[in-house]
């Protein structure tokens, strides 16, 4: 029986509908059709954690200690493993008892983190394209959202000079994300310098999601807000150990930064969830003390696979810049295609999914995003397919030629 008169929350009917889960659905059709996909969709790494910390956490396993309730706040040696990881990282100190508190992954506490401090009618600034827990969080909340375009002629690098003053006095929150998911774009550290003597001006809060830090190439390092003086008086950075040490179904993230602000979020979460499986903390620090060899490793991985898909996409027509970060490319459409349009056409054609644009916010249409998480094999069987079906790039100018 139909319950007509049991419907969901505002807030719940008020969000768009969530593109991965659609993807999913399509993928498990494809696979009913018998198609062999080639999944570059999400950001889910390929291969298994690193060794070190699949032992780890074995070995945390057969500690009865670890199988009660740990701390709201981590395990005190997570946190010590987290202020220590910063200082060898950006040489950053933090108090790892009230400026680092361990996370379900980074997407929770993004969005966790607009629950502790959105109201309803707050004004939030956030990017588009962004991340979509950036914007979904404040939404969520009941917040009022401020998009901030991002375009390609600034290198997907947000223009304060652009938010109208009035709008800049009553912002509350300002979310961003660098190096950045889906563009892949970087900001410079003068970026960073500007947007926290912005944030201060207006007593804005800054939140920066610094997931990509270790994805980076070409002896590119990428910037912590919190190397930036004043930055942690205003400011918090989150950061995750799904990316870099392959550990996306762990859900192991944290935050750090400003007391306050954590303290905040920490006593939310504390009405909501009891915290990390404290086995699973154990093999997290054991994570963050690999050597730097093993960074080392991933980032020629992905760099390998960028410039093998960038060559490739290359010769079906596309022009795409070296990447400095992430493990992503963002890929520009067909003109006169939607983005879903061109996702649905590609699965469809070539059983290779990739991410429409629009799933980022109104401002990512026109892009798909390719997550580099296969290997050079199967990149060039997507390649082949691509070819093979005729995917390949036109302009606005080349299609009115042909016209």
């Amino acid at each position: 029986m139909k319950l007509d008169w049991i419907t969901p929350a505002q807030r719940v009917s008020a969000l768009p509908p969530y593109v991965f889960a659609r993807l999913d659905e399509l993928k498990a059709r494809a696979r009913e059709q018998g198609l062999d996909l080639i999944d570059l969709g999400m950001g889910n790494p390929d291969g298994p954690a690193p060794q070190p910390v699949i032992e780890a956490a074995i070995a945390a396993l057969q500690n009865p200690a670890n199988h009660g309730y740990p701390p709201f706040e981590g395990t005190a040696s997570f946190r010590r493993a987290i202020a220590n990881w910063y200082r060898r990282r950006y040489d950053v100190e933090l108090d790892p008892d009230s400026e680092a508190l361990p996370l379900l992954g980074s997407k929770e506490g993004l969005t966790h983190l607009a629950l502790a401090y959105v109201n309803p009618g707050d004004l939030v600034l956030v990017p588009s394209p962004a991340y979509p827990a950036h914007f979904r969080g404040p939404l969520i909340a009941g917040g009022t959202l401020h998009s901030l375009i991002l375009k390609p002629e600034n290198d997907w690098i947000i223009d304060l000079g652009a938010i109208p003053d009035e709008v800049a006095q009553r912002a509350k929150i300002l979310y961003f994300n660098y190096p950045s998911n889906p563009t892949a774009a970087t900001a410079p550290r003068e970026f960073f310098k500007d947007i926290v003597a912005f944030a201060r001006k207006h007593e804005i809060l800054l939140v920066h999601d610094l997931c990509y830090a270790e994805l980076a190439f070409d002896g590119y390092q990428p910037t912590s807000l919190l190397e930036i003086p004043g930055a942690k008086e205003i400011g918090v950075e989150f950061h995750t150990l799904s990316k870099t040490y392959n550990m996306a179904g762990w859900r192991v993230g944290f935050v750090v930064g400003n007391r306050h602000i954590i303290q905040g979020l920490r006593t939310l979460k504390t009405n909501l969830d009891y915290g990390i499986f404290a086995a699973l903390q154990t093999a997290a620090e054991t994570a963050l003390q690999l050597p730097d060899v093993y960074v080392s490793e991933v980032q020629t991985r992905y760099r390998r696979r960028r410039d093998f898909l960038i060559e490739g996409l290359g010769e079906l027509g596309w022009t795409i810049p070296k990447t400095k970060a992430t493990m992503y490319l963002w890929v520009p459409c067909t003109q006169g295609m939607s983005s879903t349009d061109f996702a649905l056409n590609v699965l469809q054609q070539t059983g290779v999914v990739v991410t429409p644009g629009n799933a980022f916010g109104v401002a990512g249409e026109g892009y798909v995003r390719i997550s580099l998480i296969a290997e050079c094999d199967r990149l060039a069987e997507v390649l082949r397919r691509f070819k093979q079906s005729g995917i390949y790039y036109q302009s606005e100018a080349l299609l009115k030629a042909e016209g």
